[in-house]
Parts: structure tokens; sequence; C-alpha cells
């Protein structure tokens, strides 16, 4: 069955876990024992309704601050797809973990609090959203129970929402409107009687109807990358000349026959057989774990790449990325760092920055001294040696890296090629 990946985005309080909450709910994705325990949770907290943020809030710290803290991957399906949601943090401290919640995901489904407007956050989330290519975003107004189901007050977040953001986003990325209380189930799952001056979809029927993702491009139309985690070599008579090479295929689709170029050497041969388990297949696509055997004895091992004739990827020492920081100690121009791509890796100097984005004005502030926790910048990097990468916006699973610090074995920051 079809799985469409979803990430909600919001400032605190925005009630992206009661909408988690709610869609669980409609859809009875809740066996009735969690429902009698969120009656009696809800009852200790003095409340006249039933929370249902807190199927989604599990850390003590989240039920106790009312806020999401930790990224939450909630499971529900439908008889046409099956959901998976990252319920990622409003606060500007957690954007490192919306931007690893979110990194996987096709749709964003960005609250706002219908008091309160577009918000800091708001602009953030969308760039963050456009930032990792994701094909839909869907902005849900919430709490329109508070604002008297006013489609005045709807129309003006959507129109101030649209001049906020202006040209952020990319060609090709689709934006809706909703509005909806998450509180009462209104515009969810069926339409509103309280607002029936919208003419659209409830929330669910969007989703069912939106395309996934890893549907947009039909992927013999991807170039095809397999990163090699394993030489198979069998000691046994039965498979003296076996050499098979193992791996997970990263993006497009490989055949039976077709022309191969293995980096870093160069050398081409054609593919002999492709195997998962004790099956032999004519094709496989990305995210199949295969085994693929070559024609001809090249050098091929461990960390290489298996690449189309005509479709390989560029080898770089010198890169450009933009880079959300992780790390408590600040990014600083000079300083050496390990940079993971894939099953790869190798060292690498920052050469300089070049820029930090300025979510306010959605603009980049130009020559800064350092990226500090959770924000977000433009690099330039030296590796000790050539890594096999591909601009992001052009193929994301080869176009991502993360930064490693050597002393602390902490993951740094999160990269996304741009230029190289």
């Amino acid at each position: 069955m079809d799985i469409l990946r979803i990430a909600t985005a919001g400032s605190v309080d925005d009630g992206k876990s009661t909408l988690i909450g709610r869609l669980l709910y409609e859809t009875k994705s809740i066996t009735k024992d969690k429902i009698q325990a969120l009656e009696a949770a809800s009852k200790r907290k003095g409340l006249d309704f039933v929370d249902l943020s807190l199927l989604t809030d599990g850390l003590i710290a989240e039920r106790e601050q009312g806020i999401t803290i930790d990224v939450a991957h909630i499971y529900f399906n439908t008889p046409n797809r099956k959901y998976i949601i990252a319920d990622t943090p409003g606060h500007f401290e957690y954007t490192r973990n919306m931007v690893t919640g979110a990194s996987n995901a096709s749709v964003s489904i960005i609250l706002i609090d219908a008091r309160n407007g577009v918000s800091q956050q708001t602009k953030r989330h969308f760039y963050i959203a456009s930032l990792l290519r994701m094909p839909h975003v869907i902005v849900a107004v919430n709490k329109m129970d508070l604002a008297e189901y006013s489609e005045s007050r709807f129309n003006e977040i959507c129109k101030e929402f649209k001049v906020t953001v202006g040209n952020a986003g990319f060609d090709g990325q689709s934006i809706s409107f909703i509005p909806i209380s998450s509180l009462f189930g209104e515009n969810i799952v069926e339409k509103s009687s309280q607002m029936d001056w919208y003419d659209g979809d409830p929330l669910l029927s969007v989703l069912e109807n939106l395309e996934n993702r890893q549907h947009l491009v039909a992927a013999s139309e991807i170039p095809a990358r397999f990163p090699v985690q394993m030489v198979i070599r069998p000691k046994t008579e039965a498979f003296h000349d076996y050499r098979g090479y193992a791996g997970r295929i990263s993006s497009g689709q490989f055949n039976v026959g077709d022309l191969i170029e293995a980096l870093p050497g160069g050398q081409m041969s054609k593919i002999k057989s492709i195997e998962k388990y004790e099956n032999k297949l004519n094709d496989a696509q990305a995210g199949d774990s295969v085994v693929i055997s070559l024609e001809d004895d090249i050098d091929v091992s461990r960390g290489s790449m298996i690449a189309k004739v005509g479709q390989t990827p560029e080898q770089v020492k010198l890169l450009t990325a933009r880079i959300c920081w992780m790390d408590h100690i600040p990014l600083s121009a000079g300083k050496n760092y390990l940079i993971q791509h894939g099953i790869n890796t190798v060292k690498a100097k920052i050469n300089s920055i070049e820029s930090v984005f300025e979510v306010e004005h959605f603009n980049e502030k130009e020559t800064p001294d350092s990226i500090k926790l959770n924000e977000i910048g433009i690099i330039n990097l030296r590796l000790a040696s050539p890594i096999f990468v591909d601009k992001y916006e052009d193929l994301s699973s080869n176009g991502s890296f993360i930064l490693i610090d050597p002393m602390t074995n902490n993951t740094s920051g999160l990269g996304f090629v741009t230029n190289f």
C-alpha cells in the first residue's frame, strides 16, 4: 500500500499534537483502552474535553509543559493509503529536530493559530519545507473556533502568508490553505457546517488525493546511484568465481544489461545479474537492497559507487552547501570536520562562510563570523579526498551529508549541496 510521509510544523501552541490526535481518533486508529486512558488523563488535568494531544506528546517534559520537544513518528492508515507523520517541535531551539524529522516527508502541514496569524516560526518552517524540496505544503489555519469561524479572518491570514513568503518556494511546489478546528474536528475528516463558506476539501481528503513524492517522477527517469557497502566473495567451490556487490539503491533504477561506470576508477561494465535474497530480478529501484554482479572483473570495493554510463555524478573536493547547524559549538571558518556522505567518510575543512539566513526578512546576512546552533547558512568546504555528489535540488538522496565533529563524534550539521 502507498505510504505518504507527512511533517507537521508550526509555532508553540498552534495545535500540532491535537491535530494529529484528531486524525488518529477520526480514522479509528486508537484502541478503546487508549481512549479511556485519555479521558482519565484529561479529567486529572481538570479539562472538560478529551485532550487528544496526549497521544503524541510522549515525554514527561512535553506533557508537563504542553509543548512538543522531540520528534514523534505516528502511524495510521485509511483504506486508500498508509501515513507516517513526523510531529516536529515548534520552538526555534528545536529547529534541528524539525529539519531531521521532515527530511523524508512529501508533505508539510504548517499550522497557524487563527488568532495570531503568520509568525516568525511560520516563515522558518516554510523555508525549511522549501529547502527540503517538499512538493506539497498545506497551510492549516487552526483554532478557527476561537476566531468565530470567520471567513474574512481566514482570507486575511492566507493573504498575509502569500505576501510574507513571497517567492521563497520553488517551481512545482503546491501550497493549499484549509481552515480547521482540531479541537472540535472541523474540516479534519468531514466538511465543517460551521464554515460552509469554505468550498475546498477537508484535510484528510486533501491528503488522500496528494501525489506522493516518490511517484512524481518515474524511477527510470531518475539518475541511478548504487553505493557499494560490501563485496561478496563466497569461499566455496560452488561459487568459486562469484563476485557480487551488495548495497541499497539510493536513486533511480538498474536493469540487467545496463552499461555502468564504477567510481572512482571510471571502469565500465554491464550488469550481469541483480539478486535480492534468493531471487533473481530483471530490475531494481531506489530503496531496494540488492546484490549486483557485473560481466567484468573491475575494481569495485566498499565505498565505490555504481552509476549508469552517461548519468555519473560529479567527483568533487570543493563544494558549496547550505547547512543546518546542530551543535552548541558554533561553526567557524578554518575548522576541520568529518563529512559523512552515504557510506563514505572523509576529512573536510570549512574554507569560508558565505551567509546566514535571516528568517524575519527572508534574506541572507553575508559574511558572518559563525553559524550558531539552529541557524541555517551557506558554507564552502574543501575535502581531503573526492566524493561523488549531485546538487540536492537535482537528486536529494545523493546531495545531502552530515558533518561530524572529530573530537566529540557528535553530528554537528546537516548539509545540502548547492554547488561544486
